[in-house]
This record gives structure tokens, C-alpha cells and sequence, in this order.
């Protein structure tokens, strides 16, 4: 069996933050040269808890604080960034105070918010599988994420 059949999943945190129905994106710099669009995130440290993960993602990448974090959901399939496998868990929160800057300029080149229903292309890889999960690979018919983060708060408030 080769080395590559024991690689095992590296868990990344993608974070999904909301001013009003606005969501922020990064422009992504790739080793490929190509830019594309995605969530702050990152990978989850021994110890965290994917809240807290998601919380200190969007701090060290954006300068910015969040709160209501909730579970949003995962990719249900794996992908590949840099030679390494990975699985990403989605977590949904509310903006609450600072501007969206680049603190880390060798990996974003900016912070924009878009309309949910109308998001930059390309986008990262985790979220073009989490939409494809959710749309259930019927791209006539777009997934609303900000629907998601509402019925995601609707949950967590019944609990």
C-alpha cells in the first residue's frame, strides 16, 4: 500500500460571516496562480472546539469579532490544498464589531461582503462541495446559504 492510502483527513473550519444578509469572502491566493473566493477559516487545533476554532479563525484573518456561532454543516467528501487531504466543518456567525482587513496578505489578497445568491467565482473548493451537497447536484435550483444560517439559529434556539 502506498503512503497516500494512509493519509487521513485534515479538518478545516470554514466560517460563514453574516452582516445583515451579506456574506464575507476572502480572495484567496493560490500556489496555482488562480485567485478564488472563500470563507475565513482554517485548520482545527488539538483541544478546540469547532466554535472556538471558527471564532479565533476569523480574528487572526480578518481582524474581526463574531458572535451566535453555530454548527452549519460539513463537505461531505474530501478534497486536496497543498498535498494534503481534507474535510471542512461550516460554522455560521454574526458579525459584531471591526472592518474585514487582510492580516495575513500571504494568503488574501481582500475582504468583500457579496449577496449570498450571488457569489464570486471560482470559489474554494469546500464551498462549491458544501453548495452541491445542499443543492443536490440540481444547480438550476442556487442554495441560500443565509436560509441555512437562519433555520441553523432557528435549531440551536429550540435546544
Amino acid at each position: 500500500m502506498t503512503l497516500e492510502k494512509f493519509n487521513r483527513p485534515i479538518i478545516g473550519v470554514g466560517v460563514l460571516v453574516w452582516q445583515q444578509k451579506k456574506l464575507l469572502l476572502g480572495n484567496r491566493i493560490c500556489d496555482d496562480g488562480q485567485g478564488c473566493w472563500q470563507f475565513p477559516g482554517g485548520h482545527l487545533e488539538a483541544g478546540e472546539t469547532v466554535t472556538e476554532c471558527a471564532r479565533r479563525e476569523v480574528l487572526e484573518e480578518t481582524g474581526m469579532d463574531v458572535d451566535s456561532l453555530r454548527h452549519l454543516g460539513y463537505t461531505d467528501s474530501s478534497f486536496v490544498v497543498e498535498h494534503k487531504n481534507y474535510l471542512t466543518l461550516l460554522v455560521s456567525c454574526s458579525h459584531v464589531s471591526g472592518e474585514a482587513k487582510v492580516m495575513e496578505p500571504e494568503k488574501c489578497k481582500s475582504w468583500q461582503w457579496f449577496d449570498a445568491m450571488q457569489l464570486p467565482q471560482p470559489l474554494f473548493d469546500p464551498i462549491t462541495l458544501f453548495l452541491h451537497q445542499h443543492s443536490q447536484g440540481d444547480i438550476s435550483s442556487p442554495v441560500d446559504l443565509y436560509e441555512l444560517h437562519c433555520v441553523s439559529r432557528e435549531i440551536r434556539d429550540i435546544r
